[in-house]
């Protein structure tokens, strides 16, 4: 059976930078492990989502998102900075979600923004979050700023370098979860790292 991997983006269009970025770390993802990719974003929620006040209220376009994300083996998260921070309702969507459904869960931390000076959002923002659900925030987290993309994909090396460590991260964890242990080798050549 195929591990489940959600990912989500906090983007209220489409198409968007975010979810041009969450899908690369997951197709990267995918490369390094049988997994089955789930992709959602605000915009799959539907426009209740903000009327919703607690959990019972919330439209059954948005229950199924937040459902999602509980059911994952894991997650890949990825936001557009607003302010210097994730979108109100990203964190509304993620207020609503079961406070010990994410224990555990290893999670992908991305954000995209106009430049350079947002890249500590994922650090600021982001990690708090998930550390509060006790999530399994990886260690290596993405961000990519409007220039690092080309027609809405993205380009830069650097970045494209950070996503395969992120993916090789998830891999292992994953793998050893399911008794699939990676060679010393095998994790470097997933994070694209030269082995010593």
């Amino acid at each position: 059976m195929s591990l489940r991997i959600v990912g989500f983006s906090g983007n209220t269009q489409r198409p968007s930078k975010t979810r041009a970025l969450v899908e690369t770390i997951a197709a990267v993802a995918s490369e390094r492990l049988d997994v089955d990719v789930r992709r959602f974003d605000i915009v799959d929620a539907g426009p209740g989502l903000g009327s919703a006040w607690s959990r019972d209220a919330l439209p059954l376009p948005a229950r199924r998102v937040t459902e999602a994300i509980e059911n994952a083996d894991a997650l890949i998260v990825g936001t557009p900075v607003y302010k210097g921070a994730y979108s109100g309702l990203f964190k509304h969507l993620f207020d609503l979600v079961d406070p010990e459904a994410l224990a555990n869960k290893p999670v992908i931390l991305a954000a995209t923004g106009g430049g350079s000076r947002h890249a500590l959002v994922v650090e600021h923002s982001l990690r708090p979050l998930f550390g509060f659900f006790n999530a399994l925030a990886l260690p290596t987290a993405i961000y990519a700023c409007d220039a690092e993309f080309r027609d809405g994909v993205l380009v830069d090396e650097g970045v494209l370098r950070r996503v395969g460590e992120a993916a090789g991260q998830l891999a292992g964890i994953l793998g050893a979860r399911r008794g699939t242990v990676l060679s010393y080798d095998e994790i470097c050549a997933a994070t694209g790292e030269i082995a010593r």
